[in-house]
């Protein structure tokens, strides 16, 4: 293919742009320098100055630090040689308890003119770039920060919650790890008229010395860079006694990149329009460094602790743990490699052998632990995130089994509802809404208990076999993701048999690196994209009135079948919501799709209209209808689930057709039959009520701040606007067609109900018309059944019954004569073992298969049949002792014999159809296994 000359050129150049842009860490590391080679233009000098701290170069680091003291050579930073965590039991701040340093802080902040606001969510349901919020600046990304909506306050203090996972092993360790934790942030989003530096920084100079009450002399400032999404800045982070206390960015630059003469592209940077103050500081440090206790658990969450203490006889030796934890940062599992290595170390510093010192101290960390991670599910629980096997939500149930295994381990008789009801009380006075959710927030937790403890029996009887083996890493990683076994489970029973079984300090973090985070899929379909630059958007005319039927328009775009008008009726495939279909000047169209903000449809034929003709559009206004009809059901089913199930329900995704539509929620458990039943009944009395339906666009921030992010249901909304569909207390961001009253939907049937993923459950239903229909085809169903039964309808309940119990009857027998079918065949196979590996062939089915190879296996045998009907079935077990894949050797065989399989290390099936192949691939399988 010959491409024209301007668009190699083109090509090249975006190649070149690509090559030399700069990544963040580049970037920080390149800026770094200017800003240090030019500190009055990007720090606050004139407020270090004024109040008497002298600029000094960490002989070290080499970074710039502030202090009082002219003669000092390092930072203070402790890896740079200052002691960690010294104000243990000597701070030189006020005390404060972990409460009065939210209060004191966001009243103190408010005399500055910032107006402090509620947290967000620990659940982003408004940022579609992260799962959960873990940062202060989370809450206001990415919509506030590019400039897409307008912050709550221009300036503002939020103390918001935050979840992060790379930490799960420290927690209880170092003494100093959290997973969730608040982050107090004191942000600035402002027109660069409006940008004050030197104020921002003198205010949260001023919680320093008159907030914790500490004198210049106890403060050290450090210049630093810091670079994200294209953004940069300097930042100032300021650290006392060991201890960093915070950091404040100046979002204030963006990256650049101009070509140069010979078409290069250098990087540069230029102000942004919207210069932004990102401060976050730890509560829970700051309230550990104004009490100077032995750990961060011990200043915030206090009468947790002590309820613990208490029901473990627990008896703590306060005086090595003040010894301890300001080196237990030497422990850290993110920075350490040989973590033997690192407890010797800081048993030397502690003047205490490495083995009683870690004896312990894990007593310790257990009891911390458990206190950590009941708050943490406690406030993830009372926000809507449900433990699952997907994405970060794996890392809660990695915490709550984290949390009962030490309970297991030291028989503490631990209430974990007593712990919640204590975390809750205690952060009432700053987070009320904990105590309103208690229950809902244990039953989630009784559901996830019962989980372990059904894996925990079945772990010990799988353990018993398998505990004589050589066993390692990744052994226990495999065992704990595949079947949930808890290694300290496995090292426990090893030791009964004298054996040592070493679990890695970082186990946790090794399991949770196995799951990568999984973006929400959305039922919207994927379309092909179209050239269609320099086209306009398309002026939506569904959302004024879900009946129009009609509208003139003019041709802007014809791209084979497809054609772009400047406005039109039909609602394009998006939120889940089938498209409409129609005609554009009688001609049909099939399909209707977006493209960023251009709405295609799709003909049945190429057009006979030409561009800029000008057309009439029309709808199937029965299929629209319809889909309205589903649409507004969706959001009532919705509500009715949150009413019987609890408050933790939310919309995973959504999908709605003319003759059906199902609504996938986030639930802890399999829906019942009894809930399914006052759900359908709950949303039939919302559908009696004849309740409105409001329709109407908000500016984003003015939507959240009436309705609060939840509006976000099935995922976050782009867009500066946002159209809020209203129904009683339901209220959601949705561009979807709508009815104007609940009476319209008519019946609603709720069809079925079935688990389709950890604690997310579809509902299938159907409304209006297609209720009809369904019910229509039911009565036909039961006719037919009663005819062909001969049976009246009134006892087809109890013909149906005993048919089925005939054919419980019949199958019961076939298993039996299956079952004996199976022995015969086990004596004649028995004698063809070679060196513990059987390759079998036999005219059978799977369910043959399975039984046959169950009986045969043992730990040290390697088992591969196969039964051989209208196709080929594949079965192949292999024992804990064997080094083979049962799942890799039933890949590899089905996919040579034209099939498909897998499985696990232990178990695999497939099928396949290539019989001619079958005798050539036994052979080689011999070849390889004999």
């Amino acid at each position: 293919m010959m491409f024209p000359s301007r668009a190699i050129n083109s090509i090249f150049l975006s190649i070149a742009i690509v090559i030399v842009m700069l990544t963040d860490k580049e970037a920080k590391k390149k800026y770094r320098s200017e800003f240090y080679n030019n500190p009055d233009k990007y720090y606050a000098t004139a407020v270090l100055k004024k109040e008497g701290f002298i600029r000094n170069i960490c002989s070290k680091c080499g970074k710039p630090f502030w202090n009082m003291d002219e003669k000092r050579k390092v930072c203070g930073d402790p890896a740079c040689g200052e002691v960690p965590f010294s104000f243990i039991g000597k701070t030189p701040a006020k005390r404060l308890n972990y409460i009065e340093v939210w209060k004191k802080f966001s009243s103190m902040f408010k005399k500055f003119g910032y107006t402090p606001i509620k947290r967000y969510p620990i659940v982003a349901r408004w940022n579609p770039t992260m799962e959960y919020t873990n940062a202060s600046i989370a809450a206001f990304q990415p919509f506030v920060i590019s400039g897409e909506a307008e912050p709550p306050a221009k300036k503002l203090v939020i103390p918001q919650l935050c979840f992060r996972t790379v930490d799960i092993d420290n927690v209880g360790i170092t003494g100093s790890h959290n997973t969730v934790f608040c982050m107090i942030g004191q942000h600035m989003f402002v027109q660069p008229k409006e940008w004050n530096q030197n104020l921002a920084f003198e205010h949260i100079q001023s919680w320093l010395k008159k907030g914790l009450g500490l004198p210049n002399e106890e403060i050290t400032f450090h210049e630093d860079a810091w670079a994200g999404g294209g953004n940069l800045g300097p930042c100032m982070e300021f650290f006392s006694r060991g201890c960093e206390l915070g950091n404040q960015v100046y979002m204030m630059y963006e990256q650049t990149n101009e070509i140069d003469a010979s078409g290069v592209s250098q990087s540069g940077i230029k102000g942004l329009d919207l210069k932004v103050l990102d401060m976050g500081m730890g509560q829970e440090r700051n309230a550990w460094f104004s009490q100077g206790v032995n750990t961060v658990y011990d200043a915030t969450f206090p009468t947790v602790i002590k309820h613990l203490l208490k029901i473990t006889g627990v008896k703590p030796d306060k005086k090595l743990l003040g010894k301890y934890v300001p080196y237990a940062g030497l422990l850290n599992l993110d920075e350490v490699e040989d973590i033997n290595k690192a407890w010797s170390e800081v048993g030397k510093k502690v003047g205490c052998d490495a083995n009683e010192l870690k004896e312990s101290i894990m007593t310790m960390a257990g009891l911390y632990s458990i206190a950590e991670h009941s708050r943490a599910l406690l406030i993830m629980f009372n926000d809507g995130a449900l433990p699952s096997n997907m994405g970060d939500s794996y890392n809660l149930r990695i915490i709550l089994r984290r949390m009962l295994s030490f309970i297991d381990k030291y028989h503490w008789n631990v209430d974990v509802h007593k712990l919640f009801e204590l975390h809750a009380k205690y952060l009432k006075p700053q987070y009320p809404e904990l105590t309103k959710n208690l229950e809902n927030v244990e039953k989630i937790f009784d559901i996830e208990k019962e989980k372990y403890a059904k894996t925990r029996d079945r772990s010990i009887q799988i353990i018993s076999k398998i505990v004589k083996q050589n066993i390692g890493t990744e052994d226990l990683l495999q065992l704990y993701d595949s079947q949930g076994i808890q290694p300290e489970l496995i090292a426990q029973e090893a030791k009964k048999l004298g054996k040592n079984i070493s679990v890695p300090d970082n186990f946790y973090a090794l399991v949770s690196d196995l799951h990568e985070k999984q973006e929400q899929k959305h039922a919207t379909k994927k379309t092909t994209d179209i050239n269609l630059d320099g086209a306009p958007a398309t002026q939506a005319l569904y959302f004024d009135n879900y009946k129009r039927r009609q509208n003139t328009a003019k041709v802007l775009r014809i791209v084979d079948k497809y054609v772009v008008l400047d406005k039109t009726v039909a609602y394009p495939t998006s939120g889940g919501q089938m498209h409409d279909t129609g005609t554009i000047d009688r001609q049909k169209f099939t399909d209707v799709f977006k493209q960023g903000q251009i709405i295609v449809h799709y003909m049945a034929d190429t057009p006979e209209f030409k561009q800029g003709q000008e057309v009439k559009v029309e709808i199937d206004l029965k299929r629209r209808m319809q889909l309205a009809k589903h649409h507004t059901a969706t959001h009532i089913i919705n509500e009715a689930a949150r009413q019987v199930l609890g408050d933790h329900v939310n919309q995973s995704s959504a999908f709605k057709d003319v003759d059906k539509a199902h609504l996938d929620i986030t639930h802890y458990a399999a829906i019942t039959e009894e809930e399914l039943n006052k759900i359908e009944k709950v949303a039939n009395s919302i559908v009696k009520r004849s309740i409105k339906i409001n329709k109407n666009f908000f500016n984003r921030s003015e939507a959240e701040k009436k309705y609060g992010v939840r509006i976000y249901q099935g995922g976050a909304v782009p867009g500066k606007e946002l159209r809020i569909v209203k129904i009683g207390t339901d209220v959601e961001a949705c561009g979807g067609t709508h009815l104007d009253s609940t009476k319209e939907v008519g019946e609603i049937i709720i069809v079925s109900s079935e688990h389709i993923q950890d604690n997310i459950s579809r509902i299938t239903f159907v409304a209006g018309e297609a209720a009809k229909r369904y019910m229509e085809k039911e009565n036909e169903i039961i006719e037919r059944s009663s005819k062909l039964l001969n049976v009246n309808k009134e006892k087809l309940v109890p013909a149906v019954k005993n048919l089925v119990g005939k054919w419980k009857r019949l199958k019961k027998e076939i298993d039996k004569k299956s079952q004996q079918k199976a022995t015969g065949i086990i004596e004649d196979l028995e004698k063809q073992f070679v060196n513990n590996v059987l390759i079998a062939q036999i005219e059978t089915d799977m369910k043959t298969l399975q039984s046959v190879s169950k009986q045969l296996s043992s730990d040290e045998r390697v088992i591969i049949l196969f039964g051989v009907s209208d196709k080929i079935y594949v079965f192949v077990s292999c024992g804990q002792s064997t080094d083979k894949n049962a799942g890799q050797l039933v890949k590899n065989t089905c996919e040579k014999l034209g099939g498909k399989g897998g499985g696990t290390k232990n178990l695999g099936q497939g099928v396949a159809f290539n019989k001619q192949n079958l005798e050539k691939v036994m052979k080689e399988l011999e070849e390889e296994l004999f």
